[in-house]
């Protein structure tokens, strides 16, 4: 196969034009080409007043394919050959089948690796099926009524089901190819396959959620909603059994092999871990809010004229700066024509984040505006220090909000101008059940709102606009990652042999992809380990 990169089409190129592109820097006929695949698609927005695409493709030739890229003698030109990823079979059915807790992307290809394996995994999750799921969701957010148990971080898919579905990721790993057609096989839009910053869509990603626990079943593995994990047995060190609480109560589920992968909200499941004796550390973490802009004005500053052309959809951006004296402060999971969700978990608490359907054509766009926590920001060195300073704050947004979940917010000129709203502008907040204006100040710590403050014109600078004085914060972001590390060493293992902890709960990814790709990893690890 030959790879092509930087082919530079315009928006309504065809797929006649992709394959005159190649051949011409191939300097081959047309007819020469066998096959012109699409591998990544990015928007060059650089210029507002000419938007195109870059493309890196792979073709095959008929006859000497290195003959044919010696002779071309470009830059953009290479051999490749694809390293087809080989996951590995059990040698070893061990007594008990291994157990994999959660199921959020790390749980689910975990399982999925596992019974690919031969091995048939029993899949615990605490919340609901996805289906189930849904209408509980939509009901504390019609309602403000919270279920602990399944929410928007508990229940089939993890946190990730109630958000953009987010497939880009920075780390480099042949898995990521696995998982992106795993997904592409269980309903995901074929496109994730090449574009540079795909996702798939709340919508879309439920089903394919749905299809993935499909597959684990048809290999034999087993999937148990609202089962709960609440305590381990241990002998000399080893897992023996894991303490389940179920529909029908609590039961022991002899075990001497476990992935946790249990989510960065489980922070029932943390202090358990703490208490038998899980090595765990505190770890850097983000806080924050989301803010809310037109989806119309976001797509006008991005793509300018080019703005609502059906090939680029709903415009995205990433902002990152560090203020003079301030710490940084940066843009996560943006949702392009989404909207804040309530993502509480807690009694008494709320925390927000953003989520948008995959044709993202919601009125607003959203972003969440996070600034770093570390280790040194918190009292002591108990490892759950962490867990405590996102309580906190969880828990003032809750009184600042006056309750029922609803969220405090604050227009950014306010914000800005260091006074409490009192009123709303012509932008209208998305999040249910509903909103107070406020002052974020008096829920979120001065480390926080002063790097925020000083951010907010700087981005303003970048995206025209961002800063317009009646976009509105809401408070609080709190959850964008894990503020605990759950150890383990080279072998995946805990000190607690035949604990595997994984996945973004357990400090070792951020966000869907390298969530997966650590679970498949995981998986791996449990399977080499079988005949020790």
């Amino acid at each position: 196969m030959i790879r092509i990169t930087g082919l530079r089409l315009p928006l309504d190129y065809t797929d006649a034009d992709l394959r005159h592109a190649a051949a011409r820097v191939l300097r081959v006929p047309e007819k020469a080409l066998l096959s012109c695949e699409r591998i990544k698609q990015a928007v060059d927005a650089r210029r507002r007043d000419r938007l195109i695409f870059i493309l890196t493709v792979q073709a095959a030739l008929a006859g000497d394919e290195q003959a044919a890229v010696r002779h071309c003698g470009s830059s953009q030109v290479s051999l490749y050959t694809p390293e087809p990823l080989i996951l590995p079979r059990a040698a070893v059915q061990p007594e008990y089948p291994p157990v994999v807790i959660g199921s959020g992307p790390a749980g689910l290809f975990a399982a999925l690796t596992l019974a690919e394996a031969g091995l048939h995994p029993i899949l615990l999750e605490r919340g609901d099926d996805v289906d189930t799921r849904r209408k509980k969701v939509e009901a504390f957010h019609r309602t403000g009524r919270l279920d602990t148990r399944t929410n928007i971080q508990f229940g089939e898919g993890g946190a990730g089901t109630f958000s953009d579905g987010k497939l880009n990721t920075g780390i480099r790993d042949p898995r990521c190819r696995k998982v992106l057609e795993q997904f592409a096989a269980c309903g995901a839009p074929a496109d994730i396959l090449w574009q540079a910053a795909p996702h798939v869509g709340t919508d879309r990603l439920r089903e394919t959620i749905k299809n993935l626990r499909g597959e684990i079943l048809r290999l034999g593995g087993e999937v148990r909603f609202g089962h709960m994990l609440t305590d381990l047995e241990l002998c000399g060190g080893r897992l023996t059994a894991l303490m389940v609480k179920g529909p029908d109560g609590v039961y022991t589920l002899p075990c001497t092999r476990a992935v946790l992968a249990i989510g960065h909200s489980a922070r029932d499941t943390f202090a358990m871990l703490q208490r038998r004796g899980q090595p765990m550390e505190q770890k850097p973490f983000a806080v924050g809010v989301r803010i809310e802009h037109p989806r119309a004005q976001i797509d006008a500053a991005r793509y300018g004229r080019f703005a609502g052309h059906p090939r680029l959809g709903a415009a995205d951006y990433k902002l990152s700066c560090r203020p003079a004296g301030q710490r940084g402060v940066y843009s996560f999971c943006m949702c392009p024509g989404g909207e804040v969700v309530a993502a509480a978990s807690e009694a008494g608490g709320v925390t927000v984040n953003g989520m948008s359907e995959y044709a993202r054509d919601a009125v607003n766009s959203n972003a969440a505006l996070l600034v770093e926590v570390r280790p040194d920001d918190l009292p002591g060195d108990d490892p759950l220090a962490g867990v405590s300073f996102q309580r906190r704050i969880e828990q003032a947004a809750f009184r600042l909000g006056g309750g029922h979940y609803r969220a405090p917010v604050q227009l950014v000129g306010d914000f800005l101008a260091g006074r409490a709203s009192d009123t709303l502008g012509d932008v209208v907040p998305s999040y249910r059940p509903g909103v107070t204006p406020a002052d974020l100040r008096e829920c979120l710590p001065a480390i926080i709102t002063e790097p925020l403050r000083a951010a907010l014109p700087l981005f303003g600078r970048q995206i025209e606009g961002f800063d317009r004085p009646d976009a509105v914060l809401t408070g609080v972001e709190t959850r964008s990652s894990s503020p605990v590390r759950l150890l383990r060493g080279e072998d995946g293992q805990s000190a607690l042999r035949g604990l595997y902890p994984c996945g973004e709960g357990a400090g070792y990814a951020g966000g869907i992809m390298s969530a997966a790709v650590d679970g498949i990893r995981t998986a791996e690890r449990l399977i080499a380990a079988l005949d020790d």
